[in-house]
């Protein structure tokens, strides 16, 4: 701890990198979860697509596809994308199961409704279907982005990384401190975003607090 506060600025340098590089490829993945979630909760077909090359996706290492991304892309190995694009694939093979399950579960009362009340399928989708399935959607959601953050750390290994320097520097100089002042902002910074993702999640349901 020590270590953190004498070296402040050198710590909030990393933890900024470190929080860019976890926050971009969530809200990325989110966003291109939503629609390919929509699709394997409406068809067969693309659930039993998606879902097992979201499993085949997961289990590349980490550190395969941030070395084999600037090849693939034509990017410098330093650029921030080659950490930012696996973890969008990691997000996304993560969250398109959890998406598409909250939707299936949408009661088919509830949707019959809708449609009798004549919402279309836009505005059905946007304002009964998703704010029911936030609950697991938002599960599914801090799920992915502790992970995130727990893997950003090995970008260091080709010098990106933000909290992943500490631990590279730390184990090169034999300095303990430094690997210890990595590992606790990862912990906190973890807690910290899924303790945000929690309340959100609260007060974006209500009704799922008041149900319990």
């Amino acid at each position: 701890m020590t270590w953190i506060f004498e070296n402040w600025d050198r710590f909030w340098e990393v933890t900024e990198v470190h929080l860019r590089l976890s926050v971009v490829p969530v809200l990325i993945g989110f966003a291109l979860s939503i629609p390919l979630g929509w699709w394997a909760s409406r068809s067969q077909t693309a659930r039993a697509v998606l879902f097992p090359l979201a499993n085949v996706l997961f289990t590349i290492p980490s550190i395969a596809l941030i070395v084999i991304t600037p090849v693939l892309i034509g990017v410098k190995i330093l650029d921030e994308i080659n950490v930012i694009v696996p973890l969008v694939i990691y997000t996304v093979a993560l969250m398109v199961r959890s998406v598409a399950d909250a939707l299936s579960a949408v009661p088919g009362n509830v949707i019959a409704a809708a449609n009798a009340m004549g919402y279309r399928p836009l505005r059905r989708f946007l304002t009964v279907d998703f704010p029911l399935a936030l609950p697991v959607t938002i599960a599914g959601l801090r799920v992915a982005t502790v992970s995130n953050i727990s893997m950003v750390s090995v970008g260091a290994l080709v010098g990106l990384g933000g909290y992943g320097q500490l631990f590279t520097e730390g184990y090169q100089t034999d300095n303990s401190a430094k690997v210890f002042a990595g590992l606790i902002g990862t912990v906190v910074l973890a807690a910290l975003a899924d303790g945000l993702l929690l309340l959100i999640g609260r007060l974006l349901t209500p009704w799922a607090r008041a149900g319990r």
